[in-house]
């Protein structure tokens, strides 16, 4: 009889080495698939490899992914700026959905008949995990071993041990999840809700030799075409060039307090000097080449989106109607933003854009207009405020 395949969606650390290696005592045919979205080094991925072997795979792959989830993902967060709660680039989420994805297609394609992760039952990635096998992978088995068996730390360690695999695998005070979209980190003082997360805890610090310097991003349809005037057509280049820039003034510190998908609250520190640069100058241009409506509408569906992302709901049907808005709302976003850089934070400074809607030859506003007359300006406003005075000439005894 032959063994049952299964697909280990395989990071190297703890939990999924442990499923590997026990998963191949327990007789599977075990796949070690490493998806990556960009926060993987050559350096981890060859170490992946190797280790996948040892804990006694039959075969390791690397699928990355880092492209798509650029085209189908990363592309849409900026032309939507969106930040949860205003504050924390989406990036542990929506990598998640692209590496279940990538390891769902790969299971398939060698007909799978199950496929594990090392998720846990207190946190989200379960979820992004579960429910895209469960859609993309229908019928294949999920295991999930930490989970199902409350497995500690300790006893995942000394089975590793018992069977001759030995890696540093210590509890560190800190977790960091390093992705292409910003670093998350969980752990230390942020347990604290009175503290926040000192220098140390940051895996990037000031190096910049200049106290202050310009970045100009340069824009076109919403999409990275140039930094400081170096062209693109990498966006992945792109971004990581911006990262590099910001990192080294220490730019994209923060925490953010956030509903988790299943219910409790959970807080995070992050750095992420690409995306809150990137976002902001796509922000600071759309302010002059959109409309005010055209902003307005483009903020609401871009709330829904990332929040779709963060809870799993990438498969909603939905999701391609408000890419399709996101996208069209994006064909006069073209120019270049230019933002002031200091040592931990920046500065907006202005934009060059063919399309500034600010250039109006109607008027400058609070100088001259040339698009209408005072008397039409003085009518207006008394239009304008015709429902008021309606409302308190009957209700004359309401007082503000």
């Amino acid at each position: 009889m032959s063994k049952k395949k299964v697909v280990v969606a395989f990071s190297g650390g703890l939990d999924t080495s442990y499923t590997v290696m026990k998963l191949a005592q327990d007789g599977y045919e075990v796949y070690a698939a490493c998806a990556n979205t960009g926060g993987f080094s050559a350096e981890q991925l060859k170490k992946n490899e190797e280790n996948a072997y040892k804990l006694g795979a039959v075969k390791y792959v690397t699928l990355d992914v880092t492209q798509e989830y650029y085209a189908k993902s990363l592309k849409y967060m900026i032309f939507g700026n969106v930040l949860r709660n205003n504050c924390y680039p989406i990036s542990v989420s929506s990598e998640r959905i692209f590496q279940a994805i990538a390891i769902a297609r790969y299971a398939n394609e060698i007909g799978a008949d199950a496929i594990a992760h090392g998720s846990t039952g207190a946190g989200n990635d379960q979820i992004r995990f579960d429910m895209t096998f469960l859609v993309m992978a229908p019928g294949v088995e999920i295991i999930t071993l930490t989970r199902d068996k409350k497995l500690t730390r300790k006893e995942e360690v000394d089975f590793l041990n018992e069977h001759g695999f030995f890696a540093d695998f210590t509890k560190l005070k800190y977790s960091y999840n390093v992705g292409i979209w910003g670093t998350s980190i969980c752990g230390g003082e942020l347990l604290d809700p009175t503290q926040g997360l000192p220098e140390d805890a940051y895996l990037k610090h000031v190096t910049a030799k200049e106290q202050e310097a310009l970045l100009k991003i340069t824009f076109d349809k919403g999409e990275i075409v140039a930094v400081n005037g170096e062209q693109f057509d990498d966006k992945i280049k792109a971004i990581q060039k911006i990262e590099e820039i910001g990192a080294s003034y220490a730019i994209g510190r923060d925490s953010n307090v956030g509903d988790t998908i299943i219910g409790i609250k959970g807080r995070v520190g992050f750095e992420a000097a690409a995306p809150k640069l990137i976002i902001e100058a796509h922000r600071l241009l759309e302010k002059s080449t959109l409309s005010k409506w055209q902003q307005y509408w483009k903020d609401q569906v871009a709330n829904w989106y990332g929040m779709f992302l963060h809870e799993s709901q990438y498969l909603e049907p939905v999701m391609p109607d408000i890419e399709a808005m996101l996208t069209s709302s994006q064909r006069n976003v073209t120019g270049t933003a230019i933002l002031k850089l200091r040592p931990f934070g920046f500065e907006t400074v202005g934009i060059d854009s063919a399309n500034d809607l600010t250039k109006s030859k109607l008027g400058e506003y609070g100088e001259t207009q040339t698009g209408w007359t005072a008397d039409e300006a003085k009518g207006f406003i008394k239009v304008s405020s015709t429902p008021l005075r309606v409302y308190y000439g009957i209700h004359k005894d309401e007082k503000r």
